[in-house]
């Protein structure tokens, strides 16, 4: 009886259903779909919600996985840009305080007297008012109240010239008991920090940004160039196909991080659009290698000299009735593309001709902890991305495979 439902199921279904029961694949879907989101959610679930989360302290770089600082939050002495919201939630906005891990501290009077997070514990002292506040450092003569520092202090009182030329006065128990309460906090560092004192979570998240944007694009560019001239290639034959296949065996001899650079050094420039331009142009041959081997055999089927004899065109023949029946290869080989993608811009980057400071790269961090190794707390640094990067590249080759087992049952792997 279940062979008999068996049959009844459509032939997508019946597809659908041998993906569901392939793990691996499923799994190499779910940790897809989950990186999808984490690029699409922008810095909505960062701990760092800073551009290319860089709100770090060198005095506190390369610390493992779960510490915790006490930092003093200190209002930057210039105007913060306040960009929108979607920008914001995407590209993330600049705090407007700089960060000081401390040991302790303590605040007397107008001065914060703290110790630094570092090896050598040393000792600093921080004006309170400075560091809560804006101050004019030129204001007009008749407004100066120092010549030096601009506020005047006279017992539990504090006066001040604001940047729009006002003069203000506050209480400085007020200001103790505002910055304790707004301006300490407690940070929490589950994946520790990078070379920079950065937090090492949120650089790996903003890298899921640059990997699968330079995968999609690079797939793609190679899709809209390598499916017409392999279905071209293989459906005209002869001259033409000799031509292409000349073209394809150029491309396919040198390697793809070499044309790459050779790529990036034409256009002169290393930013991230020409990433995505030069590795799609190094993948397009594998993409019509596959479409010229499936048109080649699938031309000959008796439906296609049915479609000639109705009197169709080639045109609507190669992408009406034989385009259809070779979506699972194109889909199969897309995965793998999308994988060799990742590993290329991380290599890439490893080697300083990919993806830029301070933009978040895997291949980039992997290159960061790869300089530190050796030094103290150094392994995570190179570890946290490499894992990143395998996980991911893993999971489009299993996706991949599932594709092909599902879809394609008769060429699947034989146990």
């Amino acid at each position: 009886m279940s062979e008999v439902k068996e049959t009844l199921k459509s032939p997508l279904r019946q597809a659908l259903d041998r993906f569901v029961a392939n793990k691996p694949a499923v799994f190499g879907l779910f940790v897809i779909i989950l990186s999808i989101l984490v690029m699409a959610s922008g810095t909505l679930f960062l701990r760092d919600k800073t551009p290319d989360a860089n709100n770090g302290d060198t005095r506190i770089h390369k610390k493992p996985p779960g510490y915790k600082v006490k930092v003093l939050k200190f209002i930057k002495d210039r105007d913060i840009d306040q960009v929108g919201f979607f920008t914001k939630l995407y590209w993330g906005q600049e705090d407007n305080y700089t960060i000081v891990p401390v040991e302790e501290f303590a605040i007397e009077g107008n001065q914060i007297k703290f110790v630094n997070c570092d090896r050598r514990k040393s000792s600093e002292t921080a004006t309170l008012i400075k560091a809560m506040r804006r101050i004019n450092n030129d204001p007009p003569a008749q407004l100066r109240l120092d010549s030096i520092a601009n506020f005047v202090v006279e017992g539990d009182q504090i006066t001040y010239i604001s940047p729009d030329n006002k003069v203000v006065s506050e209480s400085l128990s007020k200001l103790k008991k505002e910055f304790e309460t707004q301006l300490v906090e407690e940070r929490y560092y589950p994946l520790g920090t990078d070379a920079l004192g950065a937090d090492m979570l949120s650089r790996l998240m903003l890298g899921t940004r640059v990997s699968l944007l330079i995968g999609f694009l690079a797939v793609l560019i190679s899709m809209l160039i390598g499916v017409p001239v392999g279905a071209l290639a293989g459906y005209m034959g002869g001259r033409v196909d000799a031509l292409f296949m000349w073209l394809m065996t150029v491309v396919w001899s040198i390697p793809s991080i070499m044309l790459v650079i050779v790529i990036s050094l034409a256009l002169g420039s290393k930013e991230i659009w020409v990433i995505f331009v030069a590795v799609g142009f190094t993948m397009w041959g594998d993409v019509a290698r596959v479409v010229r081997g499936q048109m080649l055999s699938i031309k000959e089927k008796l439906f296609i000299e049915a479609a000639k004899a109705f009197g169709m065109g080639n045109g609507r023949i190669i992408f009406k009735h034989v385009m259809p029946n070779i979506t699972a290869p194109i889909i199969v080989t897309a995965t793998a593309n999308f994988a060799s993608a990742i590993l290329i811009e991380a290599g890439l980057s490893f080697l300083g001709l990919g993806v830029q400071p301070p933009t978040p790269s895997w291949g980039q961090m992997v290159h960061e902890g790869f300089k530190a190794l050796g030094s103290e707390n150094s392994l995570h640094l190179i570890l946290l991305p490499s894992i990143c990067i395998w996980l991911l590249v893993l999971s489009f080759n299993l996706l991949g495979n599932g594709i092909k087992d599902a879809f394609l049952p008769s060429e699947g792997r034989k146990f």
